[in-house]
């Protein structure tokens, strides 16, 4: 079953990173959008975009039941990102039981492409070269709880698709940058705080990246060309934060952090995290689980999207100026990209 561009199209966690790039390029193709928020939901990434909300939660069927109905496209952008929350419950419950909830009632409503935003955190590791989408989850043992639910979230995707016919494809992206991030997400506004000359230190840790935008329209190609019941992996460029952040730093003329070992940041951590617990805090950022994972994905292989979606990340010197220049508008003041800095990008 095709998919049609003349129904509407569904987008939940609309408000979101993600989620809302996903409208603004829908939007962009003349696209009849519905938005599924909560009612607690911020709507800055939204404003001024034409487009329904209904307002609902993927932990009510009956909410999803009202947004679904006579939706050709579903874009699933609901994620809960809390990898430091001590109870696991809520982990669990939104990242898959929502999931679960969505998918059964996307059979009934019989909606014809189902798009799941999924993460490189469900990706096996490969000592020998690129990660690719065929390499199975092998690091279990280490897998931290945030992890462990994204993972069982994909895995009842892919079950779902297999087994009981949904017109599915999981998008496994890489950490995103760009601009428009009106949360604003953390590593996103660490970039803008780096370029800001606001961090004094950084790690000597590295990531898989990819532009906001072009993970938008991942999506998007998706809909058009993925096979269901597939995964693509979203990545554009890997890149270690010393080269990262001179490259932030230097657009606005700020000097660089200095980069400490990975080994030291690890260290930090071990003894922050044993004080808290010591205290029986609960909820901390500041682990070993979030050192361990700014450093555990390597380079990815997203050449499966760019053969079967024709997908065509830009350069990540373009990613980084972008989301310079937006944090600087709307949070800097007068700071800016000079206009040299932005042809030589």
């Amino acid at each position: 079953m095709s998919y049609s561009e003349d129904l509407t199209t569904l987008v939940t966690g609309g408000s979101g990173f993600v989620g809302s790039h996903i409208v603004r390029q829908l939007v962009a193709e003349g696209r009849k959008v519905r938005v599924m928020l909560r009612q607690s939901s911020k709507r800055d990434a939204l404003k001024g975009l034409p487009v329904e909300i209904v307002f609902g939660d993927v932990l009510d069927p009956a909410s999803l039941e009202r947004a679904m109905e006579g939706c050709g496209t579903v874009f699933y952008s609901v994620v809960d990102p809390r990898f430091w929350l001590t109870d696991p419950a809520p982990i669990y419950r939104n990242n898959v039981d929502g999931l679960v909830n969505a998918m059964e009632v996307a059979l009934k409503a019989d909606v014809r492409r189902f798009i799941f935003t999924s993460t490189m955190g469900t990706l096996g590791i490969n000592a020998n070269g690129p990660v690719t989408e065929d390499i199975p989850f092998n690091w279990m043992e280490r897998a931290p709880t945030y992890i462990r639910a994204r993972l069982d979230a994909e895995n009842r995707f892919l079950e779902f698709c297999r087994d009981r016919g949904l017109p599915g494809v999981a998008l496994c992206i890489a950490n995103t940058y760009g601009p428009d991030d009106y949360q604003p997400t953390p590593h996103n506004h660490a970039l803008w705080q780096v370029a800001s000359g606001k961090t004094p230190i950084g790690f000597d840790v590295g990531q898989p990246t990819v532009d906001i935008r072009d993970a938008a329209k991942a999506a998007l190609l998706a809909e058009k060309f993925g096979r269901a019941g597939e995964r693509y992996i979203i990545a554009n460029e890997y890149v270690r934060n010393r080269a990262f952040y001179a490259m932030a730093a230097g657009y606005l003329g700020n000097k660089p952090p200095r980069i400490v070992p990975y080994k030291v940041g690890y260290g930090l951590a071990l003894v922050i995290e044993g004080i808290l617990k010591l205290l029986r805090r609960k909820d901390y950022i500041v682990s070993t689980d979030a050192m361990y994972l700014s450093d555990v994905f390597k380079e990815l292989d997203s050449g499966k999207a760019r053969r079967e979606l024709n997908w065509h990340p830009r350069p990540l010197s373009h990613t980084v100026r972008d989301t310079i220049s937006w944090f600087a508008a709307r949070e800097g003041g007068s700071a800016s990209i000079s206009a040299e800095d932005a042809l030589a990008a």
